[in-house]
């Protein structure tokens, strides 16, 4: 068989057995998080949350999520992907599930606290595991495409929460718990199923051939192999290293703007109009994200294309930033929702061009670590996100000053994207393209 077509077969192989189970589990894991968003359009009335109260629990779950990051990541490294995705899997899903059956706030902020500890390291265990199975030239598309998960976590899930809120009852459950429970429970079936079918490495996949698990082997050391100038470091130096904490900084403020709008979409709609059931605002609230979806996999693939890395990854907090203040100043509810679509594109266009710039100048391990380290420290812009529009929205009576804040929080992570300095992918991918 002719290199070329080893590569063809092994790579069509790879991706449809990798690719789209990530993609399953990650749409698991974002369904679990955000679902409070649709949750608060009743559960803020029974458990008598104000708008402060239900930011500080949609918040909070970033605050585990943080502290818990590193650890986890460097127990993933020790244990391997498959034993420790599952484990996350099944905790996640249990502290899921318990979720619905909470009586007081303080109840609630306990357990999204918990869950952001049983997920941490889920998210950047998954985009190292996907640096062993793809080369440097192939990531942005393969990261877009698991990451395209989020949004469609919200396509799916809007209809199929504010659904089972609106037409699930029973055994004294209100709609809002009975749609916690019930999409808590595929997390802990994924974590068992996850132990028998995930492979750790190439080397280990029965699936592939003996020839094309030694092309594959051969290509992904090539790959490392190409790019000379990375650094290895230690937990330490990787998690303290300036563009690494550089890269923290400017994924924090992007978190806030990010994690603001999914996590207040569903209230920010029933502003727009009273008259709308629950499900009629999930099924509004498809249609950014569909929209996003597109973008995202059609800007990753041109940064695959180009090889460019940085201006991808800025460029796209540019749109959001500018779509979010025009939004802000709108009343008409179609151009609103248009806006919000442009700002959600922007946003999550933004993502696999991002991760892949600590693979420009950190080796695969140091960059498992660093990658942990951003997500983390990113992540608290969790808490600050909802948090901040829920404080904004007490004091002046509208989300939409909220809205004018990430707007100009996301102008800022843009700033500094654009200006960061950090080594063209361009040169570094040329070798490998060329020696495949």
């Amino acid at each position: 068989m002719s290199t070329t077509s080893v590569e063809q077969s092994t790579m069509r192989k790879v991706t449809w057995r990798i690719v789209p189970y990530c993609f399953a589990l990650y749409v698991i894991s974002y369904l679990d998080r955000a679902n409070i968003g649709y949750a608060a359009l009743q559960m803020n009335k029974e458990l008598a949350l104000t708008s402060e109260a239900f930011g500080f629990a949609a918040g909070i779950f970033f605050v585990g999520y943080f502290l818990f990051e590193v650890p986890s990541n460097v127990a993933l490294n020790k244990y391997g992907s498959r034993i420790w995705i599952s484990r996350i899997l099944i905790t996640w899903g249990i502290v899921a599930t318990a979720t619905a059956f909470v009586q007081t706030a303080t109840q609630l902020y306990v357990l999204r606290f918990l869950l952001g500890v049983a997920e941490a390291g889920f998210f950047p265990g998954i985009i190292i595991y996907l640096t062993y199975w793809f080369r440097a030239k192939e990531q942005a598309t393969t990261v877009a495409l698991f990451t395209a998960a989020i949004p469609v976590s919200y396509l799916l899930g809007a209809p199929l929460s504010t659904w089972i809120m609106d037409h699930v009852s029973g055994f004294g459950l209100s709609g809002w718990r009975w749609m916690l429970l019930l999409e808590g429970g595929p997390a802990v079936i994924a974590g068992i199923v996850n132990y028998f079918i995930m492979t750790d490495r190439p080397e280990q996949a029965r699936w592939l051939t003996t020839e094309e698990r030694d092309w594959l082997t051969e290509e992904l050391r090539k790959d490392h192999a190409a790019r000379p100038n990375v650094e290895h470091l230690g937990v330490v130096a990787a998690i303290t290293n300036p563009k690494v904490l550089f890269l923290s900084v400017i994924y924090f403020i992007y978190q806030v703007g990010n994690l603001g709008i999914g996590l207040w979409m569903p209230q920010i709609i029933k502003g727009m109009s009273g008259q709308l059931s629950n499900f009629e605002i999930g099924l509004i609230a498809m249609m950014p994200y569909a929209f996003a979806t597109a973008v995202m996999i059609l800007w990753s693939r041109n940064s695959d294309r180009t090889g460019e890395r940085q201006k991808h990854s800025a460029l796209p907090l540019l749109l959001g930033a500018t779509a979010l203040a025009c939004t802000g100043l709108v009343a008409q509810p179609a151009v609103a929702m248009t806006l919000i679509s442009l700002a959600l594109a922007g946003i999550y266009a933004f993502k696999s061009p991002f991760w892949s710039l600590p693979g420009l100048f950190l080796s695969r391990s140091t960059a498992a670590i660093s990658i942990a380290a951003i997500n983390s420290i990113g992540n608290l812009g969790g808490f600050a996100g909802p948090y901040a529009i829920g404080a904004i929205k007490d004091w002046t009576g509208s989300t939409y000053g909220g809205l004018l804040f990430l707007s100009g929080l996301l102008f800022v992570s843009f700033l500094m994207t654009w200006f960061a300095r950090m080594e063209s992918t361009a040169v570094a991918a040329k070798p490998a393209e060329q020696h495949a």
